[in-house]
């Protein structure tokens, strides 16, 4: 294994940590800038919707660049925006740190999976982009609680400290240890990288993610809610489920870029698929405590399971220019995330219960299995020469 794809994954792990762990401390938060607890939740939004931003606006920036030049000026843009948070003297100075260190999130994910691929040979592309992503689920799993007992005893500056710290390691590993070559493919144009959302499978790849992780978003954003209101945890035992969930992710991470090398479209398919039945079976057995227990193993892992195969896929069929199409998908996850829970809170709004967001998350995954079935019968006959085609206009 290329010790580049571990730099990557530090860099992923204090990317996600960034994103996530502000939910453990929001109260400190609020308290700190005398704001409402919903004011400082939008710390949250704006990130997310940053992210967006970020994954298509810095991508398309940057097309020209060597992609280790542009991934260590990423590296640096969250570090700055870690310390402008850690820093901020009040609330809007806080949001301003947040919205820079997202810039970076989608755009270092996209480009870090072209550059994760190109590491290894093409048959472990997939595994490479999993090792990379094992940092973002690694966050979920240790860095998140790490980080929110960290801000509750140090307060919640000193978090964001060791999140720019850890984004100095990142740099240092990227700077030392990925090499990527100055090939013709890291300075395509930006009419080339745009050239490839002519492919309907880019597109298809782009809907399948939104809906197949907006599902997954739609029951787990108001997962606490069903744990406690239906379930019958209590809500001190919702930190450790959710390690549960984190686990989950990390196994499915791994085994799904394994699979994906071997058959993208029959790894997708199955793990979508294997994703609506659990949401089904969570919806018939959110009363049992044991049976909510592996569902939320298993809800992680077949979600995430998705994760390397759908930023395989698209990076497959964008051919030659896929750095562009790759920060995309990146957005496509945050707005599957959107999605999901806006979908998921008017089920609640609607007084149809905290069991709703599961069903709703239900419907939104079946009809992504619907289009990834649509893509796959697609692509079986042109899948391949498509692929040529746009690797061609690429060269």
């Amino acid at each position: 294994m290329p010790l580049g794809l571990i730099a990557l994954a530090i860099g992923a792990f204090g990317i996600g940590l960034t994103e996530f762990v502000i939910m453990g401390l929001l109260p400190e938060v609020a308290t700190d800038f005398a704001v409402t607890e919903a004011t400082a939740g939008w710390l949250i939004s704006g990130y997310a919707l940053s992210v967006v931003v970020g994954a298509l606006g810095l991508t398309a920036a940057t097309t020209r660049l060597p992609r280790k030049a542009v991934l260590l000026g990423l590296v640096v843009l969250f570090i700055a925006g870690n310390a402008l948070t850690a820093l901020a003297p009040d609330y809007t100075t806080a949001m301003l740190g947040r919205i820079v260190a997202a810039l970076c999130h989608g755009a270092f994910f996209g480009i870090g999976s072209v550059v994760a691929a190109d590491l290894v040979a093409p048959e472990k592309k997939a595994r490479a982009i999993a090792i990379m992503f094992t940092g973002l689920t690694a966050a979920n799993v240790f860095g998140v609680p790490f980080g929110t007992f960290v801000g509750q005893q140090f307060g919640w500056r000193a978090t964001f400290w060791a999140i720019a710290a850890i984004g100095v390691v990142a740099f240092a590993g990227i700077a030392l240890l990925v090499a990527v070559p100055r090939t013709e493919g890291e300075r395509v144009s930006l009419r080339t990288e745009l050239g490839a959302f002519r492919s309907g499978q880019v597109w298809l790849s782009l809907t399948v993610t939104v809906l197949a992780y907006g599902g997954m978003f739609g029951a787990f954003t108001y997962i606490a809610y069903t744990l406690t209101g239906v379930t019958g945890f209590a809500a001190s035992a919702v930190p450790w489920l959710l390690v549960l969930f984190g686990a989950g992710l990390v196994i499915g991470n791994a085994v799904g870029g394994r699979l994906a090398d071997r058959s993208i479209d029959r790894t997708l398919l199955g793990f979508i698929a294997a994703l609506l039945l659990i949401l089904v079976a969570f919806g018939l057995l959110a009363w049992s405590q044991p049976a909510t227990i592996a569902i939320l193993v298993l809800l992680g892992a077949f979600g995430f399971a998705t994760v390397p195969g759908l930023q395989s896929r698209i990076m497959r069929y964008a051919g030659g220019a896929p750095t562009l199409a790759s920060g995309a998908n990146i957005g496509a996850f945050n707005v599957g995330n959107a999605l999901g829970a806006w979908a998921g809170g008017l089920g609640i709004a609607a007084g149809l219960g905290y069991t709703s967001p599961i069903w709703i998350g239900a419907v939104i995954t079946a009809s992504g299995l619907v289009v990834m079935a649509v893509a796959a019968a697609t692509a079986r006959p042109a899948g391949r020469a498509a692929t040529g085609t746009l690797s061609t206009v690429a060269a």
